[in-house]
């Protein structure tokens, strides 16, 4: 096994997903902005606002296409390769043999989207692999085939 670049993009609409989430945390910063203002005796000028905003919408559009460019994954006979990452990249590799585990998670506004997430847990300490944005139909698909690859592999993955 090689660390590589995986080869299937994830779904195009996890950019809908991810600016949505993007758009939540804007939300709390300027909320957290709005209070602090308030509250003390800080008086943000236009100017400090506009820096705020730009930077703000900047990261809304930029980063969900950016991590759409990223994310990446694989199944091969022997293992998961994933990467992910929209400003520091991860690249990692699952073999079957170590799978333990394997979820399907759709979330209330990724159903809206047609969306889910397969996470692969293994006996690793890095923790598990997650494929988050794929269409959901392709997750059930992707957990079917990862259950019956992970269990044909001789062993108990620890």
């Amino acid at each position: 096994m090689t660390l590589r670049a995986p080869s299937h993009r994830v779904s195009p609409r996890a950019r809908w997903l991810w600016a949505a989430g993007a758009l939540a945390q804007v939300a709390v910063v300027v909320v957290a902005l709005v209070v602090l203002e308030a509250v003390t005796a800080l008086d943000l000028t236009w100017w400090v606002w506009a820096l705020v905003g730009v930077a703000l919408a900047s990261y809304v559009l930029v980063m969900p296409q950016w991590r759409f460019l990223v994310h990446r994954w694989e199944i091969t006979e022997s293992a998961v390769y994933t990467q992910t990452g929209w400003w520091a990249r991860e690249r990692r590799i699952a073999p079957m043999s170590r799978i333990q585990t394997v979820d399907h998670v759709e979330g209330a506004l990724a159903r809206l989207l047609g969306l889910a997430t397969v996470t692969v847990t293994t006996a690793s300490a890095a923790g598990a692999l997650e494929i988050a944005g794929l269409d959901a139909e392709r997750a059930r698909e992707l957990v079917d085939e990862l259950t019956l690859k992970a269990d044909a592999v001789e062993g108990d993955a620890t």
